[in-house]
Parts: structure tokens; sequence; C-alpha cells
């Protein structure tokens, strides 16, 4: 059987009569006219919670797997929203099932599930088409719906086991917490296995360069806070996963790509996602600041429903390709 993979169709077909496309950049397009960054973790790292092998990505509290993709912009922007300080999310029949209960009122949070499937190819006339050895052509397509959870602050009774105590890292302008040198010891650990070097000049910007495969970042000391520096370096190692030699992504590999054109916008909205889900992960609460690209982001948004799960895929794929790629040569 030959497996057709058709240009620009990793987007699936929605079934449902709602447009889920259309409702989820809406939401995002909302968060940003109203200065929200949806790729933005709206609280404050849990001490001792990656100690503990918490990650920093809104999780299910049941089975403990993080979600991914664009389910975690929709997490941040409610949980900011509503003010959630916790990370852990779960379904209705869950809260049951636990012996637990969602409270009366309470409004649930919109998340997607992509379900990929196989279609056979047809010609114009509906007959199979077959390839040159006789196999039947098929195409890979994804088919996306949607379910509801609830933060676990929206429920009661619920075993303590799945709560996680809120207890924030002490103020960044005093002397390093021993959890802190851990997070920076782990996003020192991530930036090694990557292979990319990094050099530091005195100058005002932090950038990748793909002719040479480097990232230049001005010194540690311009920064105001070691996460604000930590979370710009891991916004240009997101970059430099688009490398011919790694992902291959387009705003990477194009040599028309300029700053203000749409690719250039894409790549820095694909940057920031990631960013976001590696400072996540690593329990980094630093800002990187690129207001000068929100306008470029809110007008691809709106012409384009799309864009924003294909960002947050690309995004997915470079913070899995950094976290794998540590993971399997701190491991050897």
């Amino acid at each position: 059987m030959t497996t057709k993979h058709p240009k620009k169709k990793a987007a699936s077909r929605c079934q449902d009569k709602t447009d889920l496309f259309q409702v989820v950049t809406d939401k995002i397009i909302a968060a940003l006219e109203k200065g929200t960054t949806p790729w933005r973790k709206p609280w404050k790292t849990v001490a001792g919670g990656h100690a503990a092998g918490m990650s920093g990505l809104p999780a299910n509290a049941v089975t403990g797997r993080a979600y991914s993709g664009i389910n975690v912009l929709l997490l941040w922007i409610d949980a900011a929203d509503k003010g959630f300080t916790s990370h852990r999310w779960l379904t209705f029949k869950q809260a049951l099932d636990v012996g637990g209960n969602v409270r009366k009122g309470e409004k649930s949070t919109l998340v997607t599930l992509f379900k990929p499937f196989e279609k056979k190819e047809t010609d114009e006339q509906g007959k199979p088409l077959f390839d040159e050895q006789g196999n039947a052509v098929v195409s890979q397509r994804n088919f996306m719906t949607s379910f509801h959870l609830f933060n676990v602050e929206q429920c009661e009774n619920l075993p303590e086991k799945l709560l996680v105590p809120v207890t924030v890292t002490g103020d960044t302008t005093e002397a390093p917490e021993p959890q802190d040198i851990e997070r920076i010891q782990r996003a020192e650990q991530v930036i090694a296995c990557c292979g990319v070097p990094v050099v530091h000049r005195h100058q005002d910007r932090a950038f990748y360069s793909p002719g040479v495969d480097r990232i230049t970042m001005p010194e540690a000391v311009q920064f105001n806070r070691p996460a604000d520096y930590y979370s710009t370096l891991l916004h240009e190692l997101v970059h430099s996963t688009g490398h011919i030699s790694r992902l291959a992504r387009e705003g990477i590999t194009s040599s028309t790509r300029r700053f203000g054109d749409p690719v250039y916008a894409f790549e820095e909205l694909v940057a920031e996602i990631g960013s976001a889900f590696l400072c996540a992960e690593l329990g980094i609460q630093g800002d990187v600041q690129h207001e000068s690209y929100i306008a470029s982001w809110l007008k691809a948004l709106k012409e384009d429903k799309r864009v924003i799960f294909q960002a947050s895929r690309f995004a997915r794929e470079a913070f899995e390709y950094l976290i794998l790629r540590e993971q399997a040569l701190t491991a050897a």
C-alpha cells in the first residue's frame, strides 16, 4: 500500500458542527488583543515540583500525562483568566471516578483531540487509485474533535494525592534557591546536548544564525534576572531546531526570509511557543519581549484559522527534539 502525504494537509477536517479551528483561533486572538500572551505560563513554578518529577506543563491529574501542542495554550489561557494556581486538569467523569466531583456552576475548558486515519484516494469518477506496483494510494488525514476539562481547583472531595500544594519560589532578586540552581543546571544541560555553539557579546541582540549554525547572545550580566537570560536563550535554541540538519523548518531554511515577512513572523511564533514549553518543563519563569511581532501574529491568525495549530505543532516538535535529545545523551 502506498501512503500519500498531501501537501499542507496536516490540519484536519473538522466533522463537528462547530468549527473548532475558528473557535480556538478566536480565543488566541482575543487573548492577544487584550494584552495576554497565551503561551506564557500563568503561575510561578511550584517549589520542589520538578524534583518530584512533575513537569510545568498542564497535566492530567489522574494519569499524570502532560498535555501538548495547542491544548497547552488553551489551558494556560483559562488558568490565567480564572486565576487557577494548579496545572492539573481532569474530565468530569474522572472526577467522579476518583470519588470527587466538579462543583456546581463551574465552567469547563475546551481542548482538542486529533485522531489520525487513512483515506483511500479516488479519481474524479470515484474509482480507487493505484500506484505503479498496484497498491492502493492512501492519504494520511486527521480528524479533530473536542472534549472538556476542569481544573482541580474547580472540584471538591478529590483525593489529596491529586492536589498540588502551591508553594511558589522565592523572590528572584534574592540569593538563588537550591531548586533554582537545579533548574539552571538542567537548562544548561538541554542547551549543551543540542550541540549548537553559543557565543556572548556585549551588545543588545540575541539571534540565531542558520548559515553558521550559531546562537549569539548578550552577556548574561546584561539581563535583569537569570530566568530572563535562559528564556531568551531557549527561544533562540528553538530557532536552531529548524536548521536543515535537524527539523528543517522553512522559517530557518528559506534563503528569502526577512524581518517582517510572513515566514519570519511565523517562525518567531514557533520559537515563542516552543520556548514557553521549554520554560514550563524546566521550571523557568522568564520573559522574552517580542511586542513588535504581535501585529504580524494577529494578522496571520485572522487570515488563516489553522496557523496557530501549525505553529503549536512545530513548537511541540522542537520541544520534543530538544528534550528527547537531552534524555538520550544524558542516559548514554
